[in-house]
């Protein structure tokens, strides 16, 4: 996928909040440590290096959710990870998004860390961040 296509996926997902921009994305892409999984509907960017891994970002088009699309964008981040030699996964996850959460957990992901009040929200609270983990290995 084109940095173009992923930021017009980004924000369709994101929605109200501002998604990331196609510079946003080509910066990230120009890492030799950064990837991107699966098409037009869902993706997932991560990042592998010195045995870690990092969801950076799953995005699905609202008009595809529900289709088992962002699990099998997740275990294809989590089986390009371990194909990169990382034995140990992080992610970052709003609080308050809580179906992005059950897909996690379903996954076999556990929360790890908290930020508090760290996702601005456009006219409302600030929501804590989630640092989830998860063993490759």
């Amino acid at each position: 996928m084109t940095p173009e296509a992923l930021a017009a996926l980004h924000a369709c997902a994101l929605a109200p909040e501002r998604g990331w921009s196609a510079a946003e994305f080509a910066d990230l892409l120009d890492s030799a440590h950064v990837f991107a999984l699966g098409d037009a509907r869902a993706f997932a960017l991560g990042r592998a290096a010195a045995g870690e891994a990092e969801l950076l970002m799953l995005a699905t088009d609202p008009a595809h959710r529900r289709k088992g699309l962002a699990r099998a964008c997740l275990a294809a981040f989590e089986a390009e990870a371990r194909a990169r030699g990382a034995t140990m996964a992080f992610l970052e996850v709003a609080a308050d998004n809580t179906a992005a959460r059950a897909l996690y957990t379903a996954a076999g992901w556990a929360e790890h860390a908290r930020r508090s009040c760290y996702y601005s929200r456009n006219g409302g609270p600030a929501a804590d961040a989630l640092i989830m983990a998860r063993a490759l290995a």
